[in-house]
């Protein structure tokens, strides 16, 4: 009797291992799917900016092409595109003083705010200092 009882337990914890073999063996296969998968990923992305890489070179070799075969424009046309882009440089120059300004005067903007906040926490200071100095003072003469 003795060897049955002790039987059974042998049977569960042998069943008990297999189950547990069996959920890390599902675990490890679902891992390395996932592993797999994010690795094909990643080479198809970098498939995908190569692709665009080419891409951007043939349309750079194509309009190179275009403006070396380009046939030559007459001259009222070639000082309309210099005038256009005479134009485009100077709103570019213009753009770019105004952003110039824009971030001086919020610069000095913040320097303001923050002197006269400065300068009011200084008052504070100074008009507590004065009344601590009087009440030493009133300390004293008692």
């Amino acid at each position: 009797m003795a060897s049955s009882t002790f039987a059974i337990p042998q049977n569960m914890l042998l069943l008990i291992i297999a189950v547990i073999a069996l959920i890390t063996i599902i675990i490890v296969t679902i891992q390395w799917r996932r592993v797999r998968e994010t690795q094909n990923n990643a080479i198809l992305i970098d498939k995908q900016i190569e692709l665009k890489k080419i891409s951007m070179v043939e349309k750079d070799m194509d309009s190179k092409r275009l403006l070396e075969t380009a046939m030559p424009l007459p001259k009222d046309q070639q000082e309309k595109l210099t005038s256009i882009r005479r134009s485009t440089s100077d709103t570019m120059h213009e753009i770019g003083y105004l952003h110039s300004e824009v971030s001086e005067r919020l610069a000095r903007l913040e320097a303001q705010t923050e002197f006269r906040k400065l300068q009011k926490m200084l008052n504070e200071i100074e008009v507590k200092e004065s009344e601590l100095e009087k009440t030493l003072k009133d300390i004293k003469k008692h």
